[in-house]
């Protein structure tokens, strides 16, 4: 069965996560790619152990978490109005430069993004990258309270989009996503811009390609 709807993740497989490094070197020469990269995996870190703990707090404040271990593991002072520029940097996050040709070339069925960041993240970088007007649908975990790839988020997509799983298909840049998302009984895309190696978990994305752009050919 060709998809019906294509479920995106935002952060990292639409937005670039490390278009804030330009900010991050501004304020600290030498340490913006290693506070970047610290901050974003400190981030995913919290989202997992939050919901092992079942202690959901909202993405904006789990990605501000992140940010102060990051800074505090570099040994860099964070004051307050670099904070509060750096979160505002998550707002404007850029796309990827595949990202609109993808969704351009994929209308016609429904669109949507699936989504670990909180709506008062989530809908102001939508609406700044003018990506609003191509979507059917923002889904945030906010409505379900835990982080992917716990099932319940994936579920979301079935409910809100009113489209059977296994007319779904799941886009992401992150290998445990798409995983997880195969996991659940979505037909999965790994976006693997890297190269990097598929993750252990005992599961496999359906496909696996290098570009958003490359998803058209797979789903028509």
């Amino acid at each position: 069965m060709k998809p019906l709807a294509l479920v995106f993740d935002a952060y990292g497989t639409l937005f670039d996560v490390h278009s804030v490094i330009a900010l991050c070197e501004r304020f600290w020469p030498g340490k913006g790619a290693a506070l970047s990269q610290l901050w974003r995996a400190k981030q995913l870190e919290y989202t997992w152990q939050r919901s092992l703990m079942r202690r959901y707090l909202d993405f904006s404040r789990v990605t501000e978490a992140g940010l102060g271990y990051a800074c505090a593991l570099l040994g860099v002072a964070l004051g307050d109005a670099q904070r509060a520029e750096l979160m505002q940097q998550y707002l404007h996050l850029s796309l990827y430069p595949d990202a609109m040709p993808a969704l351009e070339s994929l209308r016609g069925r429904k669109l949507a993004i699936l989504s670990n960041g909180s709506p008062d993240m989530l809908d102001p970088l939508i609406a700044n990258s003018g990506l609003d007007s191509m979507l059917d649908a923002v889904l945030s975990v906010a409505e379900v309270r835990i982080f992917k790839p716990d099932a319940r988020v994936y579920q979301l997509a079935v409910d809100r989009l009113r489209v059977p799983m296994e007319a779904i298909g799941f886009v992401s840049s992150n290998c445990w996503d798409a995983c997880g998302a195969k996991s659940f009984g979505f037909r999965t895309y790994w976006i693997n811009r890297a190269g990097a190696p598929l993750d252990a978990l005992d599961v496999t994305p359906d496909y696996i390609i290098a570009r958003l752009t490359d998803l058209a050919a797979l789903v028509d």
